[in-house]
């Protein structure tokens, strides 16, 4: 009898459990759908309370990219323009104006007039370098005397005097163990400053110098300078006189 009993109240006792817990999940149920079918209700209403603005641009973090990149464009572009210019063009722009003004500076034409010794005779250097200097002429780097547009050695070369021999160069301090059988004086046509003048200057040293020396005064081809070979120095001259 109580056995029965026992088993009754298991019985009893497991069937009360069983409902409240079937009444449980039916209640979790239930209230995820009402969820499910208003989802508007679990959101809070934050965006009423508190309701969203466009903020306003400051003037500092205004970007003007807009014009900057039209200029970065432009800018490009024009890098892009010079890069497509072929390196030759370039160089050539840039030699034409130097190959010009070495064209017009470059000697087209010469005159040239030696003053030689009589066969056996030197011109003793002791006595060569005052007649030179007081010439107007100016020793150079090169080992040549120039005269220039002005005695003092200012201005452009007008003429040159050199060694008659090789190396055609003249030693300024061994002029007193130095000695030649002739110098020459020549000019480039065109000439800086009055050719014309330069002309005459040439002309007139190299007779001095004759005259010092008692030697004589010859052409380009080293014969003796007639009147008519100067005339034609002078037409020379005049061709190339601005």
């Amino acid at each position: 009898m109580a056995t029965e009993l026992r088993w009754a109240l298991i019985v009893i006792s497991a069937l009360i459990i069983g409902g409240l817990l079937i009444h449980g999940l039916w209640s979790v149920r239930k209230k995820e759908n009402q969820d499910t079918d208003n989802p508007a209700a679990n959101k809070k209403p934050a965006a009423a309370s508190q309701p969203q603005r466009e903020e306003e641009p400051q003037l500092d973090e205004m970007s003007f990219s807009a014009v900057d990149e039209d200029k970065e464009s432009a800018l490009a572009q024009s890098q892009s323009e010079a890069a497509e210019i072929p390196a030759d063009s370039a160089e050539q722009q840039e030699e034409a104006p130097q190959e010009a003004a070495s064209q017009e500076a470059a000697p087209q034409d010469f005159i040239i007039l030696h003053i030689e010794m009589p066969e056996g005779l030197t011109m003793a250097g002791s006595k060569l370098l005052p007649c030179v200097l007081s010439l107007g002429f100016k020793y150079s780097d090169e080992g040549f005397f120039n005269r220039h547009v002005e005695s003092s050695g200012n201005g452009p070369v007008l003429f040159r005097l050199v060694n008659m021999y090789n190396p055609g160069t003249f030693d300024i301090d061994n002029m007193e163990q130095f000695s030649t059988g002739g110098v020459s004086l020549f000019m480039t046509l065109p000439c800086e400053g009055d050719s014309m003048a330069a002309f005459n200057m040439l002309h007139s040293a190299a007779k001095k110098l004759a005259d010092e020396f008692g030697a004589s005064v010859l052409d380009s081809s080293r014969e003796p300078l007639t009147v008519n070979t100067t005339r034609a120095y002078v037409e020379k001259v005049r061709e190339y006189t601005v």
